[in-house]
């Protein structure tokens, strides 16, 4: 292809990956604290709006 990127070594190939693996899972772990974040928000909202308005079981 005229686009491609030169043949690269196996050696120069992993230590990429060495390299993009030493910077963490930064991403991931902001993926989880938004998905936390977003349970504990529905979480919030149906007590607040479907659980108090109700009152307390007699």
């Amino acid at each position: 292809m005229i686009n491609s990127d030169p043949p690269t070594s196996a050696a120069s190939a992993d230590r990429a990956v060495d390299e993009i693996v030493a910077q963490g899972p930064s991403g991931a772990l902001a993926l989880a604290g938004i998905a936390t974040a977003c349970v504990v928000a529905m979480w919030f909202a149906f007590y607040l709006f479907v659980f108090l308005p109700r009152g307390s079981l007699q």
